[in-house]
């Protein structure tokens, strides 16, 4: 999922803002899904972005590490799943040299 946000240290990020992508990977007995063909015994993957944009796209975080939190958290309270792994990067980080970006990972369960 790709977002522009306003996240980072330096006050030129929150002004200015930058891309924001975010992988998002969810763990869930989806057996019952598959069987049934029925989406109410999965998790619906637009809500799922819907969320993780509501937080990307929102009030602005000093740190990367905070704005993984936030999403794991908010899709642990929200949806009936066991973990959780969220990997957020900024590809134009503002680091002298040369790079791709940098990146947090997170891996959080119940």
């Amino acid at each position: 999922m790709i977002f522009y946000g306003y996240h980072g240290v330096r006050q030129a990020e929150k002004e200015v803002g930058q891309r924001f992508v975010v992988d998002l990977e969810v763990w869930k007995d989806l057996a019952p899904a598959g069987w049934s063909d029925d989406l109410a015994q999965t998790v619906n993957y637009a809500a799922l972005y819907q969320l993780v944009a509501g937080i990307v796209t929102g009030p602005a975080c000093n740190l990367i590490e905070t704005v993984a939190e936030r999403i794991a958290a908010a899709v642990l309270a929200q949806f009936p799943v066991d973990a959780v792994r969220v990997r957020v990067r900024k590809p134009e980080a503002p680091i002298p040299g040369v790079l791709a970006g940098a990146a947090v990972e997170i891996l959080r369960r119940r």
